[in-house]
């Protein structure tokens, strides 16, 4: 049996969703330009836009993900959040405020935020991907040296990278560990103050997506302000739809706002012991879907401890 993260990549790594034409989808704004010049040295427009298309096709051939396709590595998800004014809040009055990005691609999340002023020795980031690290710093033209926030690879969904543990209502026993450190995400139960998931919980069918869940409950601090934060596809009702794409059946299963919320308030977490936020905002699909009827929406969100 193919364990979970080999069916999702049997999932998004389609066949038919090649590189032609890709170009189109590079698109910085103003601020995610200013970014980006400042992020990688890079102040010619022409010349980022260069360096970002080279470093999205060698992406690419190693992993054929759609949102690579469509530079999603370009966007500024995080940032653009609601609640993410909270988080930097928390990086700069909590004590250790730890920081986790799961499934941070190449980082362009994580660098923002320190960026920002969140203390750079309170932030991780981890992937499935261990070939991220490296492509990050070649879009970012830096070094482990000169940006020194660990990374660690591994699949959430795997229990000795990251054991589900129930959820903490006082304050653990263990220290914080040394980020730089670990060797798996679990020594994190109940020291993270933010976790980071954007794009990620919408690869996994229902099974995944509530494990996942689960894992994330257990390393959120207990402290009131402690926070998860996100973004992925979802839908008005909760289930299971097909899309006709390439000439193929895609299923995927969505979350509602609605069964969200009951997720993390009730059956995660003692109800009535987290505030859930969720918005649902209608965007447009893949380009290579068959169909231009059907409607594809983004499950905005955030789960903070009272």
């Amino acid at each position: 049996m193919p364990n979970s993260h080999e069916v999702v990549q049997a999932k998004v790594a389609l066949p038919w969703v090649t590189l032609e034409g890709s170009e189109k989808f590079y698109k910085l704004d103003e601020q995610e330009l200013e970014f980006f010049r400042t992020a990688t040295c890079i102040d010619d427009e022409a010349a980022l836009r260069a360096h970002m298309i080279h470093v999205q096709r060698e992406a690419y051939a190693i992993h054929a993900f759609p949102c690579i396709r469509m530079f999603s590595f370009t966007q500024l998800k995080l940032a653009r959040l609601p609640g993410y004014d909270r988080i930097l809040t928390l990086g700069k009055t909590r004590k250790n405020p730890i920081f986790l990005d799961i499934g941070c691609c190449f980082g362009n999340d994580v660098r923002k935020l320190v960026a920002d002023g969140y203390p750079i020795d309170s932030v991780m980031a981890t992937d499935l991907h261990p070939e991220f690290l490296e492509l990050g710093h070649k879009l970012f033209n830096t070094t482990p040296q000169t940006y020194p926030v660990p990374f660690l690879a591994g699949d959430a969904l795997d229990s000795a990278f990251l054991e589900v543990s129930h959820p903490f209502y006082t304050k653990p026993y263990s220290s914080p560990p040394q980020l730089s450190e670990l060797t798996s995400l679990s020594a994190l139960h109940g020291h993270v103050s933010a976790v980071s998931v954007c794009s990620v919980f919408h690869v996994f069918d229902e099974a995944g997506q509530l494990q996942l869940a689960r894992a994330i409950a257990g390393l959120l601090s207990p402290e009131p302000g402690s926070m998860v934060i996100g973004i992925h596809s979802g839908r008005p009702e909760k289930g299971t739809f097909v899309t006709r794409a390439g000439g193929r059946d895609v299923s995927t299963f969505y979350h509602s706002p609605e069964s969200w919320t009951e997720l993390w308030d009730g059956e995660l977490f003692v109800r009535g012991t987290v505030e859930v936020e969720t918005k649902l905002v209608e965007t447009g699909g893949w380009d290579f879907q068959d169909s231009d009827t059907d409607r594809y929406w983004f499950l905005v969100w955030s789960v903070t401890r009272l």
